[in-house]
């Protein structure tokens, strides 16, 4: 099995068996994230304890990629710190925003080595980009508003892509 082979496999495997899935009921942000030009939805929660990330749920319905993408995302994430959690993203955007320039390490991002490719392939990379622009945004909600329960809409259209593209 070539290099590629095994990620299309890594992003099967979390597709079928998406990590963290179904919304959970102590959470201290809800963000809700639409890929307007596929139909992707996603719902996501972010528990803290303190600046400690413990638990992200979510539900979504959408391709392959937007799920294993989100399923990768949660493992990554949790029992991390914010700032953890915010470098972790950042450095996963701007590898998809590379066109597939940019590698990522892969003891630090583990199976999402795995959307390498899919870098290549910029009518998929709003579909990558779905459950960790949801959990930006809702990182950033925690950090900028009180600890209640915060409820935010947001477009994955804030993750301010260059391109039109379709999931």
């Amino acid at each position: 099995m070539n290099v590629e082979e095994m990620y299309q496999q890594i992003i099967l495997d979390h597709y079928r068996e998406k990590h963290h899935s179904g919304l959970r009921e102590d959470y201290d942000a809800e963000v809700t994230q639409v890929n307007p030009s596929c139909g992707d939805e996603l719902l996501l929660r972010v528990h803290l304890d303190g600046d400690v990330i413990t638990d992200v749920s979510y539900d979504a319905v959408g391709c392959s990629i937007s799920q294993a993408s989100t399923s990768v995302m949660t493992d990554l994430v949790i029992g991390k710190t914010i700032d953890e959690a915010q470098e972790l993203y950042h450095g996963f955007r701007e590898m998809m925003r590379s066109r597939g320039t940019i590698e990522l390490d892969e003891d630090t991002y583990e199976d999402a080595i795995a959307f390498e490719g899919v870098a290549k392939l910029m009518a998929r990379v709003k579909c990558a980009m779905l459950g960790w622009s949801a959990l930006e945004d809702g990182l950033l909600k925690v950090t900028e508003d009180s600890p209640a329960k915060i409820s935010a809409d947001a477009d994955t259209d804030t993750d301010n892509h260059d391109t039109k593209e379709e999931g």
